[in-house]
């Protein structure tokens, strides 16, 4: 991993602040042989005042173990640290960076927003213009403005619930579709990561009425709606589920899905905050639901629609939205929502998101899969390597022989447990150490940017054979044979 060029505390916007210096006499990383003393310095300093010393619990490396990495920048394909580490990043902020880091383009609209005023808590014209082109890249007829994906979904919800005058939902184990309660059963994503049981401080009777099925099996679906017929207000589902890894809906999976709770009156919800506008212009939907004719009644959105801020979204049919306050009873609000800046930074990103765009990001996808793939089977770790559109994952499995007569693909939250997790452990640090920082969780997707070139594509290509072999000596009690 080579140094950032110019690695001082005033590059890094630290010393003047009082917090460490990324030229300090630095102790070495146990895990990577690496200067990581800044980033141990402000972990130990953000365990003494947030929980678990991060704001969202993946980025703690909990299941990984070491010490997280506190990033200073980001610029095109990569991350630098507080140490001046500089890493090719395959995080993208969980999604968002679809064109790299501090895009001209971007930075130059949100300065120029900022220069207008940063929150006014009245309409302005930013949001129309986000609203409008959601609507036109997807099949919803409007669509509502929130600050997170989990608020989208949990809005959908409780607007799904008001429409149809039903309680229960339907959702799959291991689709995560944020930590709202009654959505938090089964969940995948740092729920899964973490090892936590069951939902810890959500009330029994939040989830009580939280149907959970196997995801990818359309005939428990069928049986369930058949119990349950008069009483589901909605499924909902991620549209290619990525927070188990990546694992794709069967061809015809999301049109049966469609199609049931059309025949049972219930509202289909389709959640794209990971892969709506990522995987392609039209998100997951225009892979398949474009193709196959079918039409969600709600979708959520979020991640790439902010452009790196805050930002996400609920849409749907005419009809189904028309309810939502201040048109109809069911009560949203947010003080926050369609913020000028948060708009501005998704519009541009959106504009910008072009056919090119998406091209390139299938081949790049594609070429770190080949890359992957190639080191690991060279290395003869076994392993299951597959996505939807430019978003993958990497499974580490158990063996390479077909479990119980089946395919040795991931196909549902069951399948993608059965994962050896040790040698995910020992492959990221190996990676981190070489410079590439991917995602510190095996139940995580990758993700690629517009920016990702020649050059990063090589540094990733010159850290994989060392990672590959470490994940093959590795053993469960964390030794290596």
């Amino acid at each position: 991993m080579r140094q950032a060029p110019g690695g001082s505390s005033d590059q890094f916007g630290l010393g003047d602040n009082g917090l460490v210096s990324a030229q300090s006499a630095s102790p070495t990383s146990a895990e990577t042989g690496r200067a990581v003393s800044g980033s141990q310095a402000l972990f130990a300093r953000a365990l003494a005042v947030t929980p678990g010393g991060v704001n969202s619990p993946v980025r703690a490396f909990r299941a990984v173990g070491g010490t997280p990495r506190f990033m200073a920048s980001g610029h095109g394909a990569y991350l630098t640290d507080v140490d001046g580490n500089e890493y090719v990043d395959l995080v993208g902020s969980w999604g968002p960076m679809i064109l790299g880091h501090a895009h001209p383009a971007i930075v130059d609209a949100v300065q120029r927003a900022v220069g207008s005023g940063t929150s006014f808590g009245t309409p302005s014209e930013p949001e129309v213009l986000l609203g409008e082109e959601i609507v036109a890249r997807t099949p919803v007829d409007s669509v509502r403005l929130v600050s997170s994906g989990t608020e989208a979904t949990m809005s959908a919800i409780r607007l799904a619930r008001g429409f149809t005058g039903r309680d229960l939902i339907v959702k799959f184990a291991g689709c995560y579709h944020g930590h709202a309660d009654a959505l938090l059963a089964a969940a995948g994503s740092g729920v899964a990561t973490l090892g936590i049981p069951g939902t810890p401080g959500v009330p029994a009777a939040a989830t009580a009425s939280t149907l959970v099925l196997t995801y990818n099996d359309v005939e428990q679906v069928r049986r369930t709606f058949a119990r349950y017929c008069d009483r589901i207000a909605c499924l909902i589902t991620e549209a290619a589920p990525g927070n188990m890894g990546v694992v794709p809906p069967r061809p015809g999976f999301n049109a049966a899905l469609a199609q049931i709770c059309r025949d049972h009156g219930a509202l289909f919800v389709s959640d794209e905050v990971m892969t709506g506008f990522r995987v392609s212009r039209a998100g997951q939907w225009g892979l398949d639901g474009a193709i196959e004719g079918w039409v969600p009644d709600l979708m959520t959105f979020g991640k790439v629609m902010g452009g790196g801020f805050p930002a996400a979204a609920f849409g749907g049919r005419a009809d189904v939205m028309a309810r939502l306050a201040p048109a109809g009873p069911v009560y949203q609000a947010g003080t926050l929502s369609g913020n000028p800046i948060a708009t501005t930074a998704g519009l541009t990103t959106l504009r910008l998101a072009t056919p090119d765009v998406y091209a390139k990001l299938d081949l790049t996808a594609d070429a770190v899969q080949r890359l992957v793939g190639k080191a690991l089977e060279d290395a003869g770790v076994p392993h299951v390597i597959q996505g939807s559109g430019n978003l993958f994952s990497v499974f580490f499995v158990e063996t390479d022989e077909p479990i119980d007569g089946r395919d040795r693909g991931i196909h549902d939250f069951d399948d993608a447990g059965r994962q050896a997790l040790h040698r995910h452990r020992a492959f990221f640090h190996a990676m981190l150490g070489a410079g590439v920082y991917l995602p510190p969780s095996a139940f995580e997707a990758w993700f690629v940017s517009a920016a990702h070139d020649d050059d990063a594509l090589g540094r990733i290509a010159a850290a994989l054979p060392a990672a590959a072999a470490a994940a093959a000596a590795a053993r469960p009690d964390g030794t290596i044979s």
